[in-house]
Order: structure tokens, then C-alpha cells, then sequence
């Protein structure tokens, strides 16, 4: 390749993912895709009680299946005293604070506490042999009221864990609540609303799968499983199964989608365990009923919030009381979505005072994690909200009301009530630009048209600013001896095309060939260290630390230069993979450098052996923002919903692939339709049962449901990290939901409909419809 092919391909270029060849011809390596000679098979049984006392479990006769080697049950997790999986993002609360930090067992032994719950485990020959042994296991269980959202606080609620309080596992606050309180009572206009955010099953292509084994030639534990962070794996499983941490190798290889769902789980513990007893590779791998019934869940709350303005219509205070489901077990990272819904305000808007109030309750079901956003979207659909319908309420346009409070770019660095810094952002140019590309001055004939043929249409905005990026990275490249490099990234992809941007990145800054950087991860035992990739960090802090490393290289490289030129080192300046003297034609290639930096001989000792380059970066957080504009059709005798186009505006500094980037806006935004129109996950009161259990019941987004996408890119770069990125995996996610619902009520406005519960189902739509057809016919 040319130095000049080197060039377009670096920093900037939308090249197609240099791993899609791979990954689309079959030759993709997945957890369940690892053959191991003698692996087992294991099943997990699972709770079909959401809440039950297990009084006993007689294994005699599924002991005696052919083919079983091994069933262990939490009896037998206690007498080896294996202890449960801890939630590190547990918050840091104030003394005398009631709170229940329970550790989740690998196993339930004396009590089940969702559908689902992992009973035990059995392993054997075949997957056949285990899942017929598993139905001969007779477990006597004694069942109980379970406890739902609906009724968790109640004063009267059963509770999840006999030995808490009540089912609030903490409680946050953050603000002053006087204060609010004041400026709410001196407000000219106060509106408010009730909103549940419906729980979401993650749902990703790769269902999660492990498989464990013990090295004879060293006595090491190694598992290959589909995560998103190998090193949280390899730290649980010290904790748990008390080995020590370097005796275990955790491989992550090729990942079918996380978003956040992948984080530490039972699963991955029980086969480590279950390889070490019966000393044979033991494997596991979910199906997808499995899946919706075990793999954490994501959103899930309930929010009262009012937003406060004075007679100029500029918001003068916010508040909101949220309790947010964290399921029966406090996941690994259970502690975030609680964290992320009170303190993601103001988003896009001057909002000088906020109180906010967040319960983590627990119920009979599935524990709640990280799912792509985490609380943001959550936080930017209620001020969405609200800020539409206190247009309508105060009878002013909608656009006029938003640019009116919107922060302006002088008033940047901009400190927000809960203690973020906006460092940088245009929020007003992304509204107009959103609005142009939307072309919002000519929607008005566009619904005449749609009323022609009997529908309504509807418009609507979502403007979002969410917090993205957080703790350090560690990146590392090391040069071959024919100048080749190896990127060994404490980050990992889980389909985003890290191995395409880091190439990119290396391409551009080391002048060398794309073909010739080579890109691992997800291997404890290849990477020092690394946080895996999430709350889209991999840019901005991993990429920066990239940076970091490959800096470290060129000063490396630009010594053993100096030393065969025969000058000093700050007369040699580098560029497109050439080491040039200032001022002379004289210079050395790239490859010359390399290869005389292993010389076996001759070479000064203070110049070392080779080049390679460790990056540190510390992570501090940046802020993505933008503009969404959905246009939607509702057809009234039906319900049925069809989003027609959403235009999208958004700013996440600077783009290393714009052609990856739009990838990642068009998948966030394909879960934001999923949420706003279909997916729920639903468990019925008082018994707790899983009422979606398949996608013949959960229903998922298709390609048929999909909107026209038209997107810009409005950067203004960051300087809080050394590319300029800002994060751009979750504007779809921040900004879709609040823009779909807004058009849906702009299209039913004519009917006096002000709000419609998440999912809005055609059946939902169509009640509304007719109960309100109904209130005026009997008015």
C-alpha cells in the first residue's frame, strides 16, 4: 500500500470493517464455537417459581441417567463454601444509610427468587443426556406471593429478602430539596407527568455461552466465554471459587453483541467449578428462552417528575422521584442504572435547580444491569417529555420553548446542578441543523397528504446530552521485526469494528500499511489489563490511550534514527513513516528503523532492544449530544403506528470512521424503536410468571418496522482526550424514544390525548382512540 492509500485510510476515512470479511463468510470464532477434546455438557435447571422455599432436592434418579458425571446444587456450593457474586458498582452511601447489599448465589439453596433461578447444575456426556437428567431432578418447592414493581413499596409488600428492611435495596438523592421546593411554589407554570419505562430484554445474536477447562501441563484454568470485560471475569472468579487470579485465563474471541448485557454471571463460575471437580472441559451455552428468563434485563422504572418554569417560560427548577427495578439479585452492575437516573439532567437545557430522589427496589425477577444507555435514555425521554407537553399546556411551539432554555455555547465549560462539566457543544446549531434536514417548515403539507389517504401524522423532537466515557484504559503496541505492529487493547469489541478504527488510528499515526496491524483482545493472558468496552469509552479513553502507546513508539524510534544518522535526536522529525533530518534530504524508512532496533549486536544499551509503547488515559467524562426528529403515520381505525423518517443531528467529536459511526447510530436507533413500539418484558402479578419467555411472546424490532434514517454529524470536538471523540454507540438510544412518542402524541393530539404508555402497541393506541372518540360523543 501507498503512503498516500496509508492516508486516506487513517483517521477520518469511512472505510468498510476490515472484519467483516471474517465475520460475514462464517470464519467468526464464538464461545459455543470452541471445541475442546473430552468436553462435557452442562444444564442448568431453573426456577419455574418466581418466589419458593426449595424444601429438598432428591438427585437419586437423575444420578442414574446415562451418560450424567456430575449434578452439584447450592447445598453442595455451601459445603465447599463458594460464595456469591458481589456488585462492585454498589454506591457509596452516607453514614447511617439503610441499605441490603446481598451477594447473588451461583445457586439457589434455600430459596428461589425469580423465574428462572438457577437451581443446579448438571453435567454429562452429551447436552441430551444433562437436559433429560435434569428432568428426572424432583425438587419440592414450597411457592409464595411473589413481589412486582407494582406493589414493591407498598407497606404491606412481602418482602424479596427476609432479612432486609424492605425491598429497597439504597436510596440517592441529590439535590436541595427546599430549594426545588421553593422555586416550584413561585413557578408561573408547572407541568408534570407519570411515566413507566418498560423493562427490555437485551436480546443479543450470540446467546451467552462458556467453556472451562484445566491445563494439565500447567494447572490453569481457562475459559473462553462472550463478555465484555475478561478481567471483571477473572476477578469474580477469585472472589467466588477462591483461586488464585493469575490461575485463571479468561478468553473472550469474537463477541455477537453485549450492550452492557455481558457483564460477570452464575454461568461462568459454575463451569470453572464444575472442570475442576470432574478435572474435563465442561460447557455451557444458552438458548434464547434461557436467555430472556436469565440474562439480565435492562431500563425498567417508574418516574413522577415536574419541570418548573417562570412567566418568560424559562425552567426555573426540575424534580423527579424514580424507583428503578433491580430484579431479585443485585447484578455486577446493578448499581448503575439507579446512579444514571438521577443524575443525567439537565441534558440539553439551563435547568439552574434539580432534586432528585431514586429507590433501587428489589422484586421477583430477573436482576437489572447495564443495558446501552443505562438510565440515560430513561433520564432524556422524561425531559423530553416534559418539555413537550408543557408546550401544549402553555399553548408555545414547541422548537421556540427548547431553543428558549437550551445551554448556548458561551456559557461552555457548563457545570450542571448534579456536578457534570459540559466542556463543549452547540445544542441550538444541532436543533437547526436537525430541523433543515427534517425539513420541519414543510410538514404541514405532508400531513394534509396523509389525511388525504385516512392517517395522521405526527412530528417530534428528542434532544439528548448523556455523560459518556469513565475510569482509565491501559493500550499497548509492540513492532515486529519487519515492522508490522500488534495492538494489544485493553478495550473489546463486541461488534462495534475496534480491529477497523484501531488500524485506522495506527495507520495514521505510524505511517505503516493497515494490513500490517494486527489487533488482539479479550485474552487475560495477551493484555496486561484492560476494562473491556462499555458506556462508550472505547474512543475516547482507549482510543486516546492508543495514542498514548503509538507516541511512545515514534520517541522510541525517532532515538535508534538519530543514533544510525549519526545526529541528535530533536533534529529528527517523523511523518508518513519517515525519519527525516531537519533541513537535509537525508532520512531512513519506518522498516530500516525497525529492523535495526533488533539488532542481535552492536547496538548502545540505553536504546534497548526493539520498539514498543505502553498508553495510559485516564477517562474523564465527555458528553455526545444531538437532535432527533421522528415523523410518524398512525392509522386510526387500527392503531398501528409507522414511523416514517427520523432525521438525526448529532456531536460526537470527532469521528474515526463515519461509515462505523452511522452503523452505531442506525443499531441504537433500531432499539429505540424496539422499546418506544413492541419490547416488554412482562411477569404477571402476584405470581410472578414470565409472560415472555420467547420472541413468539417478546417481540423484537424487524427490518419491515424500520424508518428512513437521514443523519448529519455536527462535531465539536473535546479536548478532554487526545482525539477529540466524545462516545456516539447510545444517540439513538438518548434521543429516539422521546422523539417517536412526541410525533405519536403530535399525531393524536386532535383526539385530546396527551400522554400513551411505553410500548405503544397498535391495541394501546387503538383504546386510546376510542375511549377518547367515547368521551366526546358522552360530553
Amino acid at each position: 500500500m501507498s503512503t498516500a492509500e496509508t492516508i486516506v485510510s487513517g483517521i477520518g476515512a469511512a472505510i468498510p470493517r476490515l472484519e467483516d470479511q471474517r465475520l460475514l463468510t462464517g470464519r467468526g470464532r464464538y464461545a459455543d464455537d470452541v471445541r475442546v477434546p473430552g468436553t462435557t455438557f452442562a444444564y442448568i435447571l431453573r426456577s419455574p417459581h418466581a418466589h419458593a422455599y426449595i424444601r429438598g432436592i432428591d438427585k437419586s434418579a437423575a444420578s442414574a441417567a446415562p451418560g450424567v458425571l456430575a449434578i452439584f446444587t447450592g447445598e453442595d456450593v455451601a459445603r465447599e463454601k463458594l460464595r456469591g457474586l458481589e456488585c462492585p458498582t454498589y454506591p457509596r452511601l452516607p453514614p447511617g444509610s439503610r441499605f441490603h447489599r446481598p451477594e447473588q448465589p451461583i445457586l439457589a439453596r434455600d430459596k428461589v427468587r425469580h423465574v428462572g433461578d438457577r437451581v443446579a447444575l448438571v453435567v454429562a456426556e452429551t447436552l441430551a443426556q444433562a437436559k433429560d437428567a435434569a428432568e428426572l431432578l424432583d425438587v419440592r418447592y414450597e411457592s409464595l406471593p411473589a413481589v412486582t414493581l407494582a406493589d414493591t413499596l407498598a407497606p404491606d409488600a412481602r418482602k424479596v429478602w427476609d432479612d432486609a428492611a424492605s425491598n429497597v435495596s439504597f436510596q440517592r438523592e441529590w439535590g436541595d430539596r427546599r430549594a426545588v421546593d421553593a422555586q416550584f411554589a413561585a413557578a408561573a407554570h408547572v407541568t408534570k407527568l407519570r411515566l413507566q419505562y418498560p423493562r427490555a430484554a437485551p436480546s443479543t445474536m450470540e446467546p451467552r455461552a462458556a467453556i472451562a477447562y484445566v491445563d494439565p501441563t500447567d494447572g490453569r484454568f481457562t475459559i473462553f466465554c462472550c463478555c465484555q470485560h475478561p478481567f471483571q471475569i477473572r476477578e469474580s472468579a477469585a472472589h467466588v471459587l477462591g483461586i488464585p487470579e493469575l490461575s485463571l485465563r479468561v478468553r473472550a474471541m469474537d463477541v455477537g453483541g453485549a450492550f452492557g448485557m455481558k457483564g460477570v454471571f452464575p454461568e461462568d463460575m459454575l463451569v470453572i467449578w464444575a472442570a475442576a471437580k470432574l478435572d474435563r472441559p465442561v460447557k455451557w451455552t444458552a438458548d434464547r428462552s434461557e436467555s430472556i428468563a436469565s440474562d439480565t434485563h435492562g431500563r425498567h422504572q417508574i418516574a413522577e417528575a415536574e419541570l418548573a418554569f417562570d412567566r418568560d417560560g424559562c425552567v426555573i427548577a426540575f424534580r423527579t422521584s424514580v424507583a428503578v427495578e433491580i430484579g431479585a439479585y443485585l447484578s455486577h452492575s446493578a448499581g448503575v442504572p439507579p446512579n444514571n437516573a438521577g443524575i443525567s439532567y439537565p441534558g440539553t437545557y439551563r435547568v439552574p435547580l434539580i432534586h432528585a430522589l431514586v429507590r433501587a427496589v428489589f422484586t421477583n425477577s430477573t436482576p437489572l444491569s447495564v443495558y446501552r444507555g443505562s438510565g440515560k435514555p430513561e433520564a432524556s425521554f422524561i425531559l423530553e417529555r416534559l418539555i413537550d407537553k408543557a408546550a401544549r399546556e402553555m399553548g408555545v411551539d414547541p422548537v421556540a420553548l427548547r431553543r428558549r432554555n437550551l445551554i448556548h455555547p458561551s456559557e461552555m465549560p457548563y457545570r450542571t446542578p448534579g456536578g457534570y462539566v459540559y466542556d463543549s457543544g452547540n445544542f441550538e446549531a444541532a436543533l437547526d441543523k436537525a430541523l433543515r434536514l427534517a425539513d420541519w417548515d414543510g410538514f404541514a403539507a405532508r400531513r394534509a397528504r396523509s389525511e388525504q389517504r385516512g392517517l395522521r401524522r405526527g412530528i417530534g423532537i428528542g434532544m439528548h446530552c448523556q455523560r459518556a466515557g469513565n475510569a482509565s484504559e491501559r493500550m499497548e503496541i509492540r513492532v515486529g521485526m519487519t515492522g508490522s505492529i500488534a495492538v494489544h487493547a485493553g478495550t473489546l469489541a463486541t461488534g462495534q469494528g475496534h480491529e477497523t478504527m484501531f488500524a485506522q488510528m495506527v495507520s495514521s499515526w505510524l505511517g505503516v500499511p493497515l494490513g500490517d496491524v494486527k489487533v488482539f483482545q479479550g485474552d487475560t493472558d495477551k493484555v496486561l489489563f484492560g476494562r473491556g468496552s462499555y458506556a462508550q469509552r472505547t474512543m475516547s479513553t482507549g482510543g486516546s490511550a492508543l495514542k498514548v502507546a503509538a507516541d511512545e513508539v515514534i520517541r522510541k524510534a525517532k532515538r535508534f534514527a538519530a543514533w544510525m544518522m549519526e545526529v541528535a535526536e530533536s533534529d529528527v522529525a517523523f511523518e508518513r513513516g519517515l525519519f527525516r533530518v531537519a533541513g537535509t534530504d537525508r532520512q531512513v524508512t519506518w522498516r530500516e528503523v525497525v529492523q535495526k532496533s533488533f539488532m542481535p549486536v552492536g547496538l548502545p544499551p540505553e536504546l534497548g532492544v526493539g520498539l514498543d509503547g505502553v498508553g495510559t488515559h485516564e477517562g474523564p467524562d465527555t458528553f455526545p449530544n444531538g437532535c432527533m426528529i421522528a415523523e410518524v403515520e398512525v392509522d386510526p381505525e387500527t392503531g398501528v403506528i409507522r414511523i416514517d423518517r427520523i432525521s438525526s443531528v448529532d456531536d460526537s467529536g470527532t469521528a474515526v470512521n463515519p461509515l462505523t459511526l452511522e452503523g452505531q447510530l442506525h443499531g441504537s436507533l433500531a432499539q429505540a424503536v424496539g422499546e418506544t413500539l413492541m419490547e416488554s418484558v412482562i411477569y404477571e402479578r402476584g405470581t410472578g410468571q414470565l409472560l415472555t419467555g420467547s420472541f413468539m411472546d417478546y417481540a423484537m424490532p424487524r427490518a419491515d418496522i424500520m424508518p428512513a434514517i437521514v443523519a448529519e454529524h455536527a462535531p465539536v470536538p473535546t479536548k478532554r482526550n487526545l482525539l477529540g471523540t466524545k462516545g456516539g454507540s447510545e444517540a439513538g438510544n438518548a434521543g429516539g424514544p422521546a422523539a417517536i412518542v412526541n410525533a405519536v402524541i403530535d399525531a393524536l393530539a386532535p383526539w385530546g390525548i396527551k400522554d400513551i404508555p411505553l410500548p405503544a402497541r397498535p391495541e394501546l393506541i387503538w383504546r386510546a382512540l376510542h375511549e377518547a372518540v367515547h368521551r366526546a360523543r358522552t360530553s
